[in-house]
Formats: C-alpha cells, sequence, structure tokens
C-alpha cells in the first residue's frame, strides 16, 4: 500500500474516478507504516509515534478502522472496544487533499454502527476547541458537549471539549446504510479520550 502523498494543492485533490472508491476496513499490521505516514500529514505539529500506533493498534484493533481504495490510505479512526457500554473515539484522520469529500464522516458513521452493534451505549470523544469543522461533524452526528472547554486537559496549554453520543438500544443500521445529518468537513480531527 502507498503512503498517502500531498498534490500541492491540499483539500483540492479529486479521488481517483479510475480507481475502486473508497472502502472501509480493519487495519491490519501491514498498514501500520502507511498509518503513521497518513497521521503525520494529518496531524503535523503532532503526529503519533509509531509505537502509539502500533500500541493502538494491538488495543483497539477491530475498532482501528481504515478508509482506502486498494493503493491509498486516505484516513483512519481509532475507538476503543465497548467496556460497560462506553467507548472512547480516540483519534480521527483524513489527508489534507481530500478533506471536504465526506471520509472522515463515513469512517465516524462506521465506527458508531460497529459500536453500537457491540453494546456501547455511550460514544465520548475530546475536540480540540479551536476544530470549528470536527466540532460540527460531531455535533451533526449527535455528540452533544458536556460542560465547558477542559483547560490543559492534554497538557499545558491543549484545551478540549469533551463531546458524548448516547446511542440508542434499537437495532443498528446496516453498513453502508448514508447518515441523514448534513457532512461536515474534519480539518484535523484528532481526539482524546480518558
Amino acid at each position: 500500500m502507498n503512503s498517502p502523498g500531498t498534490t500541492g494543492n491540499p483539500g483540492q485533490m479529486p479521488l481517483d474516478p479510475d480507481r475502486m472508491p473508497p472502502c472501509i476496513r480493519s487495519a491490519t499490521e501491514n498498514d501500520l507504516p502507511a498509518l503513521a505516514s497518513l497521521d503525520a500529514e494529518a496531524f503535523p505539529e503532532e503526529p503519533y509515534p509509531f509505537f502509539v500506533l502500533r500500541q493502538y493498534f494491538d488495543v483497539c484493533r477491530g475498532h482501528f478502522l481504515v478508509l482506502d481504495d486498494g493503493h491509498i490510505l486516505y484516513g483512519y479512526l481509532i475507538a476503543t472496544p465497548p467496556a460497560d457500554g462506553r467507548s472512547w473515539v480516540l483519534s480521527l484522520g483524513v489527508i489534507p487533499d481530500v478533506r471536504g469529500h465526506g471520509l472522515g464522516r463515513r469512517l465516524m458513521v462506521e465506527s458508531l454502527r460497529q459500536l453500537r452493534s457491540e453494546g456501547a451505549h455511550e460514544v465520548r470523544l475530546t475536540v480540540d476547541p479551536d476544530n470549528d469543522r470536527a466540532v460540527s461533524l460531531y455535533g451533526h452526528l449527535g455528540f452533544t458537549q458536556e460542560e465547558d472547554v477542559h483547560k490543559d486537559y492534554l497538557g499545558l496549554g491543549k484545551h478540549r471539549i469533551l463531546m458524548t453520543l448516547k446511542l440508542p438500544d434499537t437495532a443498528p443500521p446496516a453498513p453502508g446504510t448514508p447518515p441523514s445529518a448534513p457532512s461536515a468537513t474534519v480539518n484535523s480531527g484528532r481526539t482524546g479520550g480518558p
């Protein structure tokens, strides 16, 4: 699998119509080098060290989702397996070149569907209060903000908004079912868990 790359025109690279449409699947160990490149491109100021991605892969295995077209890795999402009906979304990243195509939204919708089918009743995440696009995306998906901004949540000067989604007990929609909420673009959706 190729590492993601920029085109020099961020946000404007159309998805290649000659390739298979991007599909969501569970990450594999072979994806880890490309995931490290994707994460560094999505979060250039603070990419995860390789060992952190490796540990998330080992711990969150079936909840470490990637979006690719068989050649390029476009995005990923890491969530914790449900424990006592609760899960955390730890990180959501999409390469800058394809933001605005709803890929981050697709990853979130699939992860929420999966978590709900596994008995999660509540999903939590944190988001940078300055990341309006991510806050909007999560709000459109039904997440609500809890309390005020948590100052220094992830370290000095790294404030976060805590958001929670209560999942209904009814059966989840089938995979691939389009969500009804409007789409939003994720600029850099890295979230932080507990």
